[in-house]
């Protein structure tokens, strides 16, 4: 009996001991509290005053329990005018994570301490949204708040904790940035005031955050930029899309027009140039049938002739059409012939100066044609009025541009003085300039003629920006306007 009541009187003495020691840390608390954050002279409560003030009422969900989530939900209005302080304080028994129009301001999980948050530089004049996510660990759950903004020349605006507040659904997404109540959300109820039980011994401290700043965002940040960005990567896409297409559906026209171009040159020569050669010879069968100086003679003669011009004009005309021939080798190796012989007959030699590696680029169809019948022009000229005893035929690349000069030691002429008509030269400018050429010409009275023809030359793709060099005349050329 003895041994059991000094073994309680020990619990006892135990349980003081404890006790005092607790008491002593928690003055120990207060006075350090009051030390640094308030006057020598102030008293030792003032701290928790001022942790209490301007803060509402403790609010929850209707029902409360264990591991509980909850979302509370406030709108406010700020009037217009300048924001001279704001103080937000708030706690949550146990946690929570505090949103400001769906901005993260911060956490906490001690309830024993009230947060304070000082927004002057981050508040706005203006309609805003208080979202607190609260979690409750165990026993009973609650969050009391105060907003208390101060503003020059006007009243202040007090935010509380009350039965304003609203209880959003779990479910719900984006609820922090929802400005105006859904339907369906309920109030949150009002457990009682600031010391209201189980929290009359509340608040055990203060904690400060440094002031809040708003985040400033680069344009390149911001949504319109972005969106803006997105739609104009999106049509370049889609342009790039639709030049690929255009590209395609060209490739297949053109492969399906140089197809057709060959197939109309090989019909040509089949048909037309068979029939054409079945003509000859039936008119030279019925020239050798009459007398030589007939007059049907004559003009079986006459026509004989002609169906020989038509075949050399029918021959020009298969070679212009044929898709095989396109390229500058092609074009320089039949124009050689062509002046070799055409100039036969005439009694002109004919001399040629061609550069010898000349490329087998693509020469498309209007810039063959142009040049070859602008070069017969100045053959035919040649063979016409110059009297020379030889033709010089050069050809060759400067640039970006072919050169055709066609230059003979004949009589020549005054070129202010010449008809354009007579000498065809109006008709060759004109020619070079539907393809982008020039024609330019030189002669004296007694010193030759030099025409000097230049057409541009497809540009490799390498090399697609730099744009080519105009020939320029040579001293003593004049250029010819087909205008």
């Amino acid at each position: 009996m003895q041994l059991r009541k000094v073994h309680r009187l020990r619990q006892i003495l135990l349980a003081a001991a404890v006790a005092a020691s607790a008491f002593a840390g928690l003055d120990f608390f207060l006075s350090t509290r009051v030390l640094a954050d308030e006057p020598a002279t102030a008293s030792p409560n003032a701290w928790l005053h001022e942790a209490t003030n301007h803060v509402g009422s403790w609010i929850w969900e209707t029902n409360t329990f264990d591991k509980q989530a909850v979302h509370l939900w406030k709108v406010f209005e700020i009037p217009a005018g300048k924001i001279t302080a704001a103080t937000l304080r708030i706690t949550v028994d146990n946690g929570y994570t505090l949103f400001l129009d769906g901005q993260e301001l911060g956490r906490g999980s001690d309830w024993r301490t009230v947060t304070e948050y000082n927004l002057a530089q981050f508040l706005k004049p203006g309609r805003h949204i208080i979202a607190v996510d609260g979690f409750n660990d165990r026993l009973e759950g609650g969050l009391i708040f105060g907003l208390y903004v101060e503003l020059a020349g006007a009243p202040p605006v007090e935010i509380d904790s009350d039965e304003s507040w609203f209880i959003a659904p779990l479910e719900i997404k984006n609820w922090t940035l929802r400005k105006y109540l859904p339907v369906g959300w309920h109030h949150a109820l009002v457990l009682g005031p600031p010391h209201h039980n189980p929290w009359q011994d509340w608040p055990l401290g203060l904690a400060s955050v440094p002031p809040l700043k708003p985040v400033v965002l680069h344009f390149w940040q911001r949504g319109w930029f972005q969106i803006t960005l997105s739609v104009v990567c999106a049509g370049a896409v889609l342009f790039c899309l639709w030049l690929l297409t255009q590209l395609a559906a060209q490739t297949k026209a053109q492969k399906f027009l140089q197809v057709e171009r060959a197939r109309i040159a090989r019909d040509i020569h089949d048909d037309l140039g068979a029939q054409l050669t079945q003509l000859l010879l039936l008119g030279e069968v019925a020239q050798r049938e009459h007398p030589e100086a007939s007059t049907a003679r004559g003009q079986f003669t006459q026509l004989c002739a002609g169906a020989r011009a038509l075949a050399h004009t029918l021959d020009e005309i298969v070679w212009a059409v044929n898709s095989r021939r396109d390229t500058v080798r092609d074009f320089t190796s039949y124009v050689c012939k062509y002046a070799q012989i055409f100039l036969d007959p005439t009694g002109i030699r004919c001399r040629l100066d061609v550069e010898a590696e000349m490329p087998a680029t693509a020469f498309d169809l209007p810039l063959r044609r142009n040049l070859f019948l602008a070069v017969k022009e100045a053959l035919n000229n040649a063979a016409k009025y110059s009297q020379a005893q030889e033709l010089f035929l050069r050809i060759f690349r400067r640039g970006q541009k072919l050169l055709v000069v066609v230059e003979d030691n004949g009589v020549g002429f005054d070129p202010e003085q010449a008809s354009g008509e007579r000498n065809g030269l109006t008709n060759m400018a004109q020619r070079m300039a539907e393809i982008g050429g020039t024609c330019a010409l030189a002669s004296q009275p007694g010193a030759g003629c030099r025409v000097t023809f230049a057409v541009p030359l497809p540009v490799p793709r390498r090399g697609w920006f730099r744009r080519a060099a105009q020939p320029t005349p040579a001293p003593g050329e004049i250029e010819i306007s087909g205008s």
